[in-house]
């Protein structure tokens, strides 16, 4: 499997700079050639094309297609080896599959798979034979399927399932967030402080970027791929008074999950460490940086403004931009336009190895108990942190503090009148209420919900403590 590039197309034999884009995928028989004779195109034609066709199909990322490549690869590799075509027969295919799933699931250590593993491997190979199948590539399929039934809130959903697929512990056991006190002991950490937030001997690098960055994660929900993107220009103008709503954080269309632009939110205090790193640290390791990208074309910026700035003499806005083009942005004065930059102002984007071992570090100092974290983790802490708020009322409140001194603030509007579960889906950035329920399922939501109802119910004198601890009792029932 080699990656496409249309470098040099001119010297080629083609009238035209190919469509395809950089970083698509190509897969090549070890003889390179597509054809076993003229007009008898072999199985990697189909597969080729079907990975071409991604983008068309909601993949827009280089990584997707990489990653659904190496799937092909590896699925087609395995068969080659053992005599069977990619579009064999339904019986040499079943016999195949199961060859592969029990060479997957307890072949060489090197080749097992965890379930979840599978399962994706498993759910590319399907989309790719019905994709065969309509196109008239395959007579049939590998996989076998039985029918599911779902629920959420209200609603029944039937799906099909693959047969093939492997069972998987049950998401609450494998998504995990931060309490508030080992958020807290996190954002130490990173920020080189100690335990209590005081003066610590830790020496690290860069603990000013780890910490404002780590806190802008934990109030902002983005996901790893999101705020190790951002540019320096897209960061919110701090506001000229401290004020409890949380301030509106638009996130461009260029770096979220499906190319979808939303707006999410940051704390006030959050800002204010983000600018004071930008202003202070930031500045000084892109001040005269001679940093250009080594491996492409640099893209060199000009009147740079929050909304965009000239490329390379032509004016882009942010928004536009893909992870992988911002990585090559050279500042006017030097340096990365990210936010995130090493010492030399080259751009930062290594964040899980950052939290991974600050963790580690607080596990040895200061907690045993201290889970691993992962860039992912925050957003799951982000997303229980606002919902509490939300079902708790705190953010009503402040609506309503807001109404009262008649001041303008829209976000205070929306906050009073939207359903909290709709407020967190726009936050999260999910296109449906339904993911974001499901998502919640993952995580402590019914401990949300029975400390709402308890503490507005003592709150107001509606229930006594002993019919608090029977409601407790009855959310500890449903639990186990």
């Amino acid at each position: 499997m080699v990656a496409f590039t249309g470098d040099g197309w001119e010297t080629w034999d083609v009238e035209r700079r190919p469509v395809a884009p950089t970083g698509m995928p190509v897969l090549v028989d070890s003889d390179l050639c597509f054809e076993d004779a003229p007009g008898r195109p072999r199985a990697s034609v189909a597969m080729n094309r079907w990975l071409r066709e991604l983008p068309s199909s909601g993949a827009t990322s280089p990584a997707t297609w990489l990653r659904y490549g190496r799937i092909l690869r590896d699925w087609a590799r395995f068969l080659t080896e053992h005599g069977i075509g990619v579009f064999d027969n339904r019986e040499r295919l079943r016999t195949g599959l199961s060859g592969y799933a029990a060479y997957r699931a307890v072949g060489p250590v090197k080749a097992r798979f965890e379930a979840t593993t599978w399962n994706q491997h498993v759910s590319v190979l399907a989309s790719f034979y019905r994709w065969a199948t309509a196109e008239g590539y395959a007579a049939s399929e590998p996989f076998s399927y039985g029918v599911a039934l779902n629920s959420y809130a209200d609603k029944l959903l039937l799906r099909q399932k693959n047969s093939a697929t492997r069972r998987v512990p049950k998401p609450h056991v494998s998504i995990k967030y931060l309490a508030v006190d080992f958020a807290d002991l996190l954002i130490r950490g990173l920020a080189g402080l100690d335990r209590d937030g005081g003066p610590s001997k830790f020496r690290g690098h860069h603990l000013a970027r780890n910490g404002a960055v780590g806190r802008l994660a934990l109030s902002t929900g983005l996901r790893a791929a999101e705020f190790s993107s951002l540019l320096v220009w897209e960061i919110p103008a701090l506001p000229q008074r401290p004020q409890r709503f949380p301030i509106p954080f638009p996130v461009p269309a260029g770096v979220t999950k499906g190319t979808k632009f939303r707006t999410t939110w940051i704390e006030y205090d959050a800002l204010v460490e983000v600018h004071r790193y930008i202003e202070l640290d930031r500045a000084v390791n892109v001040e005269g940086s001679l940093w250009k990208p080594v491996h492409s074309e640099p893209l060199m910026v000009t009147e740079p403004d929050h909304r965009g700035g000239r490329v390379n003499g032509t004016r882009v806005a942010w928004a536009s931009l893909r992870p992988v083009e911002r990585r090559r942005l050279v500042a006017p004065g030097g340096g990365s336009c990210l936010l995130s930059v090493c010492s030399d102002g080259r751009p930062f984007t290594a964040w899980s190895t950052v939290f991974a071992r600050t963790a580690d570090r607080i596990r040895q100092q200061w907690e045993p108990r201290f889970p691993h974290v992962s860039p992912h983790r925050l957003r799951h802490t982000f997303a229980m942190k606002t919902m509490e708020r939300l079902v708790g009322g705190y953010y009503a409140q402040l609506a309503q503090a807001v109404k009262d001194t008649n001041a303008d603030n829209a976000l205070a509007f929306y906050l009073s009148k939207a359903d909290p579960m709709m407020v967190l889906r726009d936050l999260l950035g999910h296109s449906s209420v339904l993911t974001t329920e499901k998502y919640l399922r993952r995580l402590d939501t019914t401990r949300i919900f029975r400390e709402s109802y308890a503490a507005a119910g003592s709150h107001h004198g509606l229930i006594a403590d002993s019919a608090a601890d029977e409601a407790a009792s009855e959310f500890a029932e449903e639990a186990d």
